[in-house]
């Protein structure tokens, strides 16, 4: 009886000290935060020994697959909605905005356009224009903006903008690079468009991975500035909270400033 019970308490010490073990946080972020907040979660784990499983993808339809019952406990998306449609539903807390994005245009090297050719180049009818799906990924959402941007400078040029955008990327059932590859890298390098539409940190990546491509910046009048917001789950563990709070600390923000991101109180 006595082993038994010696036994029974071995068990149950090894059963809590088990319990007691955190688990990892599970972040969904947007595919434009890879880089990024992978650095980011490593830093955090170090100083934390909190453990962070990280999965990127479109913000959007990372939140369909969270309304769907994937076991997310922070969610760091492109922009404000969704993860403000995840805190009106219920079991979610209202985002903060820990960075801010802009819009570039990443063109091959026979696009010879300037901010201020920017959009005389997009409307010409041989040049193909690509962008990501809207809905799905802000990114595209973003594109859309500057299409109506572009109304109001050159009446019908949302008209012709939206009839000849090529919604290239975000969907769920986009063509996908090799592993290693910037999406937008690999677009341009085979040529599936003359122009892209897409974050500034993406086109720099993509520049990075295939030189011979141009970055146009936005002019003024056509520019979206994008804010990404962090949501965490009610529920989640302490960890998750943790490291929603750690995306706002110096050292997060640094991080994010190296990879080209703007600080949350930019306007």
């Amino acid at each position: 009886m006595l082993v038994r019970s010696v036994i029974v308490a071995m068990c149950l010490m090894a059963g809590g000290a088990a319990v007691a073990q955190p688990l990892d946080v599970q972040l969904y972020a947007a595919g434009s935060l890879r880089e990024a907040l992978t650095e980011v979660a490593q830093n955090f784990e170090a100083e934390t020994g909190q453990k962070v499983t990280l999965t990127f993808g479109a913000s959007g339809l990372l939140r369909e697959r969270i309304e769907k019952g994937e076991p997310a406990q922070v969610f760091a998306s492109a922009d404000i909605d969704h993860p403000q449609r995840l805190a009106q539903a219920g079991g979610w807390q209202a985002p903060r905005v820990f960075a801010r994005n802009l819009m570039c245009a990443l063109a091959v090297p026979s696009i010879n356009a300037t901010a201020d050719t920017l959009l005389d180049t997009l409307l010409q009818p041989a040049v193909r224009v690509g962008t990501s799906t809207p809905k799905a990924d802000p990114s595209g959402d973003y594109a859309w903006e500057l299409f109506r941007r572009a109304e109001a400078l050159r009446p019908g040029a949302f008209a012709a903008l939206d009839a000849k955008a090529l919604k290239l990327t975000g969907a769920a059932g986009s063509a996908q690079p090799p592993p290693g590859r910037s999406t937008y890298a690999w677009i341009m390098d085979a040529e599936k468009a003359d122009v892209f539409l897409t974050y500034c940190t993406n086109a720099a990546i993509a520049l990075r991975q295939v030189p011979r491509l141009k970055v146009v910046a936005m002019p003024a009048g056509l520019q979206v500035a994008a804010s990404y917001g962090v949501t965490v789950r009610r529920d989640a563990s302490p960890g998750a909270m943790q490291l929603a709070d750690y995306l706002l600390v110096p050292a997060a923000q640094s991080v994010l400033r190296r990879y080209g991101f703007g600080e949350p109180v930019n306007q």
